[in-house]
């Protein structure tokens, strides 16, 4: 055995000392690898040397050898099981000096094509108390034996190899950790962006090709579509189609809740990929696998508890999807789905603002219009019938019968202008307004008219309030001058706990609740329609021969959920 000198020792040493700071400043781990494997081949005067590292669960991560050509490793075709004295090594955790593995009764032997080794040195790589690898040299060179130097100066670089292992496995987390931030921050503005369509907008298909454009740029596919469910809910139609394949993917436009993977995808609100497209796929076109697309991915789009539509991208790669990608196209499908709900829920409200803008004008039109024309044709009757007997009254009837087109005139030319006719005028007050209506339906039907108010207040009731009121009270008067055959009618308008009230009382022929429609016609549902508007409601008592009796309130503030103007 060869002993070195002192000063031979201290020189190998500063050597080493000086490749281990350069081992060190490394951080990737295949290069510390390989560099603490040379080193110690470099360091022993080693034939074979070799680095194994383990990993958290104790196993076999990565392994680094050196002068064993690449043929004939893989003619041994694996590495290292851990057996024999590798195994012994794991296990004793201290460094293992022997002249000849064969003769080593902890020897597991040679699999085959394994080059012949004698002289074995082997130390382990320790980090505190957890081991991270070993370190593996065999046949010292011209026939000598591992020495205790050997051994000292391997267990110095085992130690520098172990702090070099921490630092690269410390880097690789940074890496991965700094990769996955900005994988979710890609995640994040994908998601942030689709959003940002939703605002801009400008209807359904805007939002679809968005979707589209973005999801098929974002996962690096080629081509995607969009089908939606019908009113229906069991059929998806397809909507849109974006990217390569000018032809959709499918041979039909249309598939039911549980057909194709279309189908599948929407009946059980899960995300499905396709096998290899070369295999049978329900629908598919034969030219999309001519065109080289492998694999299809469908989404469900959900709003809500439900499934709206579903999304599909088609690739030319056969890789699965990861989990991040499916957890991403899961919340763009939940993105989209609500995206598109929101949508057609705008659209449904602008088709209920229409009908209810229809319906309002039809209420101002049947309130303003047609009654102010009626009453000018009760004028105007009451005027025929004077003309043999009084010709004087006929002439002041005709006259108020022409000042009254002549207002109604003035209506439709304001409605035809702005779509409301003048009820309240100027600054006439609620009260004002429905002692306008007395008179003219006194004037008009020889009623006898009363108005009993407290005045307390009404003057500040908010103006869509007071116009349901006054509207009501119009709608009141008119039935009576229509249905009632009274002789007179009372009004009572006041205030009380927070409300405004009216209540209009005739003692003509009543009716039945039953014959409300026949007798009535729309005028009973507008008085409700009137006072639930903003807040309040309508009760109409009656029995024939004993007159009808018309009560309504309205709360004496602003519901806040009735636009100011919904009323005018």
């Amino acid at each position: 055995m060869i002993l070195l000198t002192r000063e031979q020792l201290e020189e190998r040493l500063a050597a080493l000392h000086r490749a281990s700071l350069e081992l060190v400043s490394d951080v990737s781990r295949n290069n510390v690898l390989e560099r603490i494997a040379r080193l110690a081949r470099e360091q022993a005067d080693a034939e074979f040397a070799a680095i194994a590292v383990l990993g958290e669960d104790g196993q076999l991560e990565k392994f680094i050898h050196m002068g064993v050509d690449e043929k004939t490793a893989n003619k041994i075709g694996h590495p290292p099981r851990g057996l024999g004295l590798l195994g012994a090594l794991m296990h004793e955790r201290k460094s293992i000096r022997i002249p000849d593995i064969v003769v080593d009764p902890r020897s597991a032997g040679f699999p085959a094509h394994h080059p012949a080794m004698h002289s074995f040195l082997g130390v382990p790589v320790i980090a505190g108390k957890m081991l991270l690898g070993q370190i593996y040299l065999t046949n010292k060179k011209n026939g000598a034996d591992f020495t205790g130097d050997d051994q000292r100066v391997i267990e110095t670089l085992a130690a520098y190899a172990a702090v070099a292992i921490e630092n690269s496995r410390l880097y690789e987390n940074v890496v991965e950790s700094d990769r996955k931030l900005k994988e979710q921050f890609e995640d994040m503005m994908l998601l942030y962006n689709l959003a940002k369509t939703s605002v801009r907008a400008a209807g359904m298909d805007d939002i679809l090709d968005e979707t589209l454009t973005q999801v098929v740029a974002h996962f690096d596919v080629s081509a995607g579509e969009i089908f939606l469910c019908d009113d229906s809910h069991d059929m998806l139609w397809l909507k849109m189609h974006r990217g390569e394949a000018s032809d959709a993917f499918w041979s039909c436009d249309r598939f039911r809740f549980g057909e194709g993977i279309i189908g599948q995808a929407a009946a059980e609100d899960r995300s499905i990929e396709s096998p290899v497209l070369e295999k049978d796929v329900v629908c598919l076109r034969p030219a999309l696998i001519e065109a080289g697309f492998r694999r299809i991915i469908c989404v469900p789009l959900r709003a809500g508890n439900r499934v709206v539509g579903v999304m599909t991208v088609a690739s030319h790669s056969e890789r699965h999807l990861t989990w991040r990608e499916r957890e991403l196209l899961d919340a763009i499908g939940t993105w989209a789905g609500t995206a598109i709900e929101n949508a057609r829920l705008q659209q449904q409200s602008r088709r209920i603002a229409i009908l209810e803008e229809r319906e309002r004008i039809g209420m101002d039109l049947h309130d303003g219009v047609i009654q102010s024309i009626y009453a000018v044709g009760l004028a105007l009757d009451y005027a025929r019938m004077s003309l043999d007997d009084d010709i004087k009254a006929a002439r002041q009837k005709i006259s108020e019968s022409i000042e009254g087109l002549n207002s109604t005139i003035q209506d439709i030319r304001a409605y035809v202008l702005d779509l409301r006719p003048r009820q309240l005028r100027g600054g006439e007050t609620l009260t004002r307004g429905i002692q306008r209506l007395l008179d003219e339906f006194r004037h008009n039907t020889n009623t006898k008219t009363h108005l009993a108010t407290n005045e307390d207040g009404l003057a500040s009731l908010p103006r869509q309030n007071a116009l349901a009121l006054f509207h009501i009270c119009q709608e009141a008067l008119a039935n009576v001058a229509k249905h009632a055959r009274a002789e007179e009618v009372d009004v009572q308008l006041w205030t009380a706990d927070e409300q405004a009230l009216l209540k209009i009382s005739d003692n003509g022929r009543g009716f039945t609740l039953e014959d409300t429609g026949e007798l009535i016609g729309h005028g009973l549902s507008n008085m409700h329609r009137r006072a639930r508007k903003v807040g309040g409601d309508v009760d109409i008592s009656s029995t024939p021969e004993q007159g009808t009796t018309i009560s309504a309130w309205v709360p004496w503030k602003h519901l806040a959920s009735v636009p100011q103007d919904e009323l005018d």
